[in-house]
Parts: C-alpha cells; structure tokens; sequence
C-alpha cells in the first residue's frame, strides 16, 4: 500500500520497439526516468542545474506481459526507501488493468562539484514523504 502514487500516460513509440515488435528491454528505463522527471517537477522538487545531482546508482525492471508500438501505458512512481544520501524510485507500468512492467531505481545524492555523495536536501525529502510506500 502507498500513501500517494504519481501517474504519468504514455504512449509506447515505434523507434523505442525491437525486431520482435515488442518494446526494447532498454528503451523502458527511459520511460521510467521521464516519468521520474515530471515526478519530480509536480511535486516542485526539481532538481536539474543545481548544486545536487542524483545519478543511478541501481536499476532493475520485471516485464510481465508484452509492451508494442503505440501502447497506451500509465506509469506509477512512488518511493520505497529513502536514506540519508539515496532514494529508492518504484514503477510499476500498466497496460489498462495489466501490470506489464515493474522496476526499481536507485538515485544516490550528489555534489555536482566534488563528485560525492551528499544529504539529501531536508527539503527535498519532506516533498517525497506522501509518496513512500508504506
């Protein structure tokens, strides 16, 4: 159960489909960082030319059911654990009442001059707490 969950539609292109007809095992990490992006901007929390960036330092995704060209898709972002320098993204992807995708990705805090991990920002983290799943 999560307390809130974001959900951004999709519409699956030709060019992200292989020769199987079926959506690149790759092209739907992109997907999910576009909806971590627009994640980010709803809840104002930005972080794009700043100071911090949040590189991935962990990626995994489960396919449960075939994704094709022109698909409609609504993907689910919500938190799963936030530490002091990382947080954990979760995306679920469904297709109508399918879910035809899960995955997981990790962002670690960054010093965009020292090339460190750093805290994340107090105010960046009070924004994700609606959003952990609990």
């Amino acid at each position: 159960m999560t307390n809130q969950v974001f959900r951004w539609p999709i519409r699956i292109l030709f060019i992200d489909t292989d020769a199987s007809g079926r959506i690149h095992y790759t092209c739907l990490f992109r997907y999910f960082e576009a909806a971590e992006i627009e994640f980010f901007r709803s809840i104002g929390a930005e972080h794009h030319y700043t100071e911090i960036g949040f590189p991935r330092v962990h990626v995994e995704c489960d396919y449960r059911a075939a994704i094709r060209c022109d698909d409609v898709l609504v993907i689910e972002v919500s938190v799963g654990r936030i530490g002091n320098s990382s947080i954990e993204l979760r995306f679920r992807v469904l297709k109508g009442e399918e879910e035809a995708a899960k995955g997981r990705v990790v962002v670690a805090s960054m010093d965009r001059n020292t090339q460190r991990a750093t805290a994340i920002p107090d105010g960046f983290r009070e924004k994700l707490l609606p959003y952990v799943a609990i």
